[in-house]
């Protein structure tokens, strides 16, 4: 099980995000304008936000970082954060939990273009 031994190469970022019924376009478009952010932040790789199918109002916001530390520290203690939060914090009900994962095993087959 080499593949378990060669390190963290990202962290993922998972958030399962419930918003207000009958404000999803409202955060979506918010959601847009915020993801912007996070581009120019040390550490970030990539982000996807995807809705559920079967409950409208439910996202998962998937976030990789290079480390932990770039999230819970680089990214939430800086002032793009107060921006963030407050395009963002005010859609979610309940606020969601924020978990972090590292990858053990990884691979599939990607559509292509």
């Amino acid at each position: 099980m080499d593949f378990l031994k060669k390190g963290r190469l990202m962290v993922l970022e998972v958030a399962v995000l419930t918003v207000k019924a009958g404000a999803q376009i409202e955060f979506e478009n918010a959601f847009q304008r915020a993801s912007t952010i996070l581009v120019d932040m040390p550490g970030y790789i990539s982000c996807e936000l995807q809705r559920c199918i079967e409950t409208k109002n439910q996202y998962v916001l998937l976030v990789r970082w290079q480390t932990l530390e770039d999230h819970t520290l680089g990214f939430r203690r800086s002032p793009e954060y107060q921006t963030w939060r407050a395009l963002l914090h005010h859609f979610y009900e309940p606020f969601p939990t924020v978990e972090h994962y590292e990858t053990v095993l990884s691979h599939g087959k990607f559509p292509q273009s």
